[in-house]
């Protein structure tokens, strides 16, 4: 899909030195090593060319596993690849990264004021080693033109997260893969429909509580909620709502009341692939592939569920 030629290249941390201009032979060297914690050199180990200066707690994901990984979630997503194109843009000595994708094959044509307007879907998605880009992508349904000079049509899938913060591979893959399988088979139409059901906060709280963060109080002998997982789930949804129903960052986070079905099955695929964040896994010692096996089943329970389909009905 992607031009792994020009990804194929790894980066790595490096001591900084300086000239020490009060060198003496009897002091010893003129170069000196700077303090790791004043910061630290990150460099391509292919031509050992500087790329950025970071600090000593940044560790950097390699450009060919966010690759890899996005091209493993739109294989399995069964988006017909038929004529698709694909951009692999490497800027400033291999600083910045941008990805994009277009599918011609699930475009979409609408009339609007007598003239063809195609809507085609697309995959963009862009971050740097040197952080003047942070993770960010998105993936939807956009239109060639508007008459109204606004970008237009269903975002289905967003990330945004600092480097070294809040970033998961495979929570990212695991939204675009969805993304995918709402674009491509007729068969899902219900996932169409979740996008299209609005639910309350309140409801999805209680489709949380008594699915993926389910507890059993052994004192009351009732379901109560995880608070902490209950939490990491609202706080997921809450985001969602903010950037594939509202304004994305131009929006005060957590000023939805309301949300879609579509928004609920994001944060819960996505808690259910993110098992790195703390508050997330019951048990910090289990293996990842454990951990979302299990959560998986988490959700597709889920989906069976009185309250599920209930807010579906």
């Amino acid at each position: 899909m992607f031009d792994h030629s020009k990804i194929d290249f790894t980066v790595e941390k490096q001591q900084l030195w300086y000239d020490n201009l009060e060198y003496t032979p009897v002091a010893g060297d003129r170069m000196e090593p700077l303090s790791r914690d004043m910061g630290v050199m990150l460099r391509r180990t292919d031509t050992n060319k500087p790329v950025a200066i970071v600090t000593e707690a940044y560790e950097p994901v390699q450009y060919k596993d966010i690759v890899s990984s996005v091209e493993a979630a739109l294989n399995m997503s069964g988006m017909d690849m038929t004529d698709a194109k694909f951009e692999t843009n490497v800027h400033d000595n291999g600083a910045k990264l941008e990805l994009r994708a277009k599918f011609p094959a699930h475009s979409l044509c609408l009339e609007v004021r007598g003239n063809r307007d195609e809507v085609i879907p697309e995959f963009v998605f862009r971050t740097s080693h040197n952080r003047t880009w942070a993770n960010n992508g998105m993936m939807g349904l956009w239109r060639g033109f508007c008459y109204n000079t606004l970008v237009s049509g269903d975002k289905l899938a967003y990330v945004y997260g600092r480097h070294t913060k809040n970033f998961s591979i495979p929570a990212f893959a695991a939204k675009i893969r969805a993304a995918g399988e709402y674009i491509s088979n007729d068969g899902l139409k219900q996932m169409k429909d979740w996008y299209h059901t609005d639910v309350s906060r309140d409801n999805v709280i209680n489709l949380f509580t008594h699915t993926l963060a389910k507890r059993t109080d052994n004192v009351a002998r009732k379901t109560v909620a995880n608070k902490v997982m209950l939490s990491n789930l609202m706080k997921i949804f809450d985001q969602e709502n903010r950037h594939l129903h509202g304004r994305g960052h131009y929006e005060k986070y957590a000023t939805r009341n309301a949300g879609t079905l579509w928004t609920a099955y994001q944060a819960a695929t996505c808690w259910s692939s993110h098992d790195k964040i703390v508050g997330y896994s019951g048990n910090g010692d289990r293996p990842s592939h454990s951990t979302i096996g299990v959560r998986e089943e988490k959700v597709r329970k889920m989906l069976h569920s009185p309250q599920w389909l209930q807010l579906a009905a």
